[in-house]
């Protein structure tokens, strides 16, 4: 095999030595297909496996870890939560509109084949400054992107019901497109990815395969160059309509007793489906290629087996009840053709009208795929980034910046993206978009699901480890501000390219501080996913872990949102800042720079002010909760009172740090973002029994004011630092993102 063949395929010349001693000859063309895809990092996960083993996967609530189609919890009466990320970061770049909404398609269907009915949706985005050199096409990519999870999500019929939206340059040649998907099936009847039961028939349902999409995976585990327009055809192309069909016809199914295990077609397609459910029945599949449905003439068993054409599904099914499957699906105007059948031999079989084309144990392409301890090495701008001489900085005036962090698009309402979706559709959705987490009911019972996804690129470029705790704590402090606890967590771990040691340095020690935040908030990851190689030009993305977190609600009917509820209520700050600016969007968009120490993080205090809130949201003691991140105690306070009909508050916020520079006492107290801060709301009369709940948890509290009048005052040291009409911070912060695409329109 000469080399232009391996490196169009992925694959290193040791890797190619290691496919012919697991075959004992040389591979066919259709062979060295299959293994370039299964031992591709998109499926393999051969740079981050070894790694991934750290994290902490079990708990009393979990149902299903990692290993499966989605994670599931536990979460009483029968039912389970079933979740999970996926990002979808290269074929949004070459085609956001497809790119987004075949991410959505793809992370539905490895919900609904777990046995769960998908209930909401979010998604976490990252693109690159929405102005400057690259600000029209960031502002082309993050329009298709927009449109590609809304055209998807909304005709499909799932709630889009949150999600997050930040914006820095390391994202403008590789934007992030994380989606998560949430589902609830019953606890006893989880579905799994299996093939078992010699003589069992091998069904593929849904769409017909085309060209689209082959070699996505191999796309996804390499870099981006000047060139990757040229990989346009890799991308898929999505039929909503058709997954709608397909996910109604598999539950249905799924209500028998004919179903033996299902699995997604995603990525690497008909080969992953085969080859990985024989693997977890220790069986084999023998599939002949002549039938499976075709939309295009001519194709050939290595491009059938590669093709990422999307909303198709494999089924392995009791022998004997093939006519009551089949009219199940034809039933949703579906068919199901029958390719193959289960065999004794561990080995993917693949035929071509009866000649073997392919003939490769299971075992090789899943779990002897290459795994690589790579290189790491501490990046050497780690000394010069975290240096910051604050007393250098020259301070600007308060009230105007202020403003001017309202107005930034990573802080400002994401009100133009969410209109774009249907956030309320099948009637679950609690919350209104932009309020708080995202908060679904579940029906038939008194319980609700919070779900959150959070992750501080900028954190974890200037410390990965404490970084992803950073991400999440947040993540799972925004659940709890809804009155959740949170019960699991799910990662999409985004970052460059694994075979540079600085990289991988980072990947190490974001899923190690991952692992210690999960083990002391007692939060277990049940899935997720790596994408690795968001490079373009060998610029990488910063090193970015986003966490999805899900918590639940006793009764739904104490779900809290951010907005103050009422006049005169009294404001209480929960936790309390240590004077950190380092990393901050204020000492990013005031003084240009990303620099300093990310804010530190007591993981026990951390545990503590979660439980707090969900034990005061329950016992009806809080009005609304709203943690303090992106911007501080300012933008937070800010936010709580939009939406409210311009209701203001007056505070006044004493320094939580000493320093000689008294305005630099006041940026830091107004816009540092101190972990663990929550600003809630609560009536006055019940303002003791909250400070009594937070002295008992060792979380510091303090009343800062009350809410009332149209004004927006706070106070610092004595000075009102901001005073600013309500009406007028709102009108700054809801109409700052949309004014980029009125230009754009323009």
């Amino acid at each position: 095999m000469n080399d232009e063949v391996l490196e169009r395929h992925g694959l290193t010349r040791e890797e190619y030595d290691r496919i012919v001693r697991a075959l004992g000859r040389e591979p066919s063309e259709t062979e060295i297909g299959i293994f370039s895809v299964m031992w591709s990092e998109h499926c393999s996960y051969k740079s981050s496996r070894v790694h991934l083993k750290k994290l902490p996967t079990r708990g009393p609530r979990v149902l299903q870890g990692p290993g499966e189609n989605a994670g599931a919890v536990d979460i009483g009466d029968g039912l389970a939560a079933v979740f999970k990320i996926e990002s979808h970061n290269h074929p949004s770049f070459i085609e956001p509109y497809q790119g987004a909404a075949t991410g959505v398609g793809g992370i539905i269907r490895d919900i609904f084949t777990m046995g769960a009915r998908p209930i909401a949706l979010l998604n976490a985005l990252r693109f690159g400054p929405l102005d400057g050199p690259d600000g029209v096409r960031t502002r082309r990519i993050m329009d298709g992107v927009v449109r590609g999870i809304g055209g998807y999500g909304n005709s499909i019929g799932i709630a889009t019901v949150g999600g997050e939206v930040a914006f820095d340059e390391p994202y403008a040649g590789n934007p992030l497109v994380n989606v998560l998907c949430l589902g609830v099936a019953p606890a006893n009847a989880l579905v799994k990815g299996t093939a078992s039961g010699i003589g069992n028939p091998v069904y593929y349902v849904g769409a017909k395969t085309g060209r689209d999409g082959i070699h996505g995976a191999t796309m996804a585990s390499a870099e981006f160059d000047d060139r990757s327009a040229e990989k346009r055809p890799a991308v898929q192309v999505g039929d909503p309509f058709m997954e709608k069909l397909l996910l109604e016809a598999c539950l249905e199914l799924m209500q028998t007793d004919a179903l033996i295990g299902v699995q997604d077609m995603g990525a690497a397609g008909l080969t992953c489906s085969t080859c990985e459910m024989g693997a977890r029945g220790g069986a084999g599949v023998e599939i002949d290629v002549m039938h499976v449905p075709q939309r295009e003439t001519g194709m050939t068993p290595y491009e059938i087996m590669l093709s990422e054409s999307q909303e198709r599904m494999l089924l392995v099914v009791k022998k004997g009840r093939e006519a009551e499957v089949e009219r199940i699906f034809e039933k949703w105007d579906l068919h199901a053709s029958r390719i193959g059948e289960v065999t004794a031999d561990g080995l993917l079989r693949v035929k071509d009208r009866g000649r073997v084309v392919a003939e490769i144990p299971n075992r090789a392409l899943v779990d002897e795929a290459p795994v690589y301890n790579r290189p790491v090495k501490r990046p050497a701008y780690l000394d010069e980034v975290r240096a910051l001489d604050v007393a250098s900085l020259t301070i600007g005036r308060p009230a105007a910046d202020f403003r001017r962090l309202l107005a930034s698009p990573t802080i400002a309402s994401k009100a133009w993206v969410y209109r774009q979706y249907d956030t309320m559709v099948r009637t679950n959705t609690i919350a209104a978009a932009g309020l708080t987490a995202g908060v679904v009911r579940i029906k038939g019972t008194e319980r609700a699901l919070a779900i959150s996804t959070d992750g501080n690129g900028r954190y974890c470029y200037l410390d990965p480890r404490r970084g992803a705790m950073l991400a999440l704590a947040e993540a799972a402090r925004n659940v709890a501000c809804a009155g959740a606890v949170p019960i699991g967590a799910t990662n999409c771990l985004n970052f460059g390219n694994p075979e540079r040691p600085e990289i991988m340095w980072q990947f190490v020690e974001a899923v190690e501080g991952l692992a210690e935040a999960c083990r002391a908030l007692d939060i277990p990851i049940t899935g997720g996913n790596v994408s690795l190689y968001n490079e373009t030009d060998g610029r990488a993305i910063y090193p970015t872990p986003v966490i999805g977190v899900v918590g639940l609600i006793e009764h739904a009917s104490r779900t809290l949102t951010r907005a103050f509820a009422a006049d005169g209520s009294s404001i209480i700050l929960l936790g309390e800042g240590t004077g950190e600016l380092g990393g901050s969007e204020y000492l990013k968009l005031v003084h240009n720079r990303v620099r300093g120490e990310c804010p530190s993080i007591d993981l026990a205090r951390e545990r503590a002010l979660q439980a707090l809130l969900a034990r005061a949201a329950a016992d009806g003691l809080l009005l609304s909760a709203h943690d303090c991140s992106d911007g501080g105690v300012a933008v937070a306070l800010a936010e709580c009172c939009f939406d409210t009909g311009g209701l203001g508050a007056v505070v006044d916020l004493t320094p939580e740090l000493s320093a000689s520079h008294e305005n630099l006492v006041s940026a830091a107290t107004l816009f540092g973002e101190s972990a663990s801060r929550v600003v809630v709301s609560s009536r006055v009369g019940d303002e003791p029994r909250v400070l009594e709940l937070a002295a008992t948890r060792g979380v510091p509290a303090r009343v800062i004011g009350r809410t009332g009048g149209t004004r927006l005052r706070v106070g610092v040291a004595g000075a009102v630092a901001i005073d600013c009409a309500v009406a007028e911070a709102e009108q700054i912060w809801s109409g700052a993102l949309e004014m980029f695409f009125r230009r754009t329109a323009a």
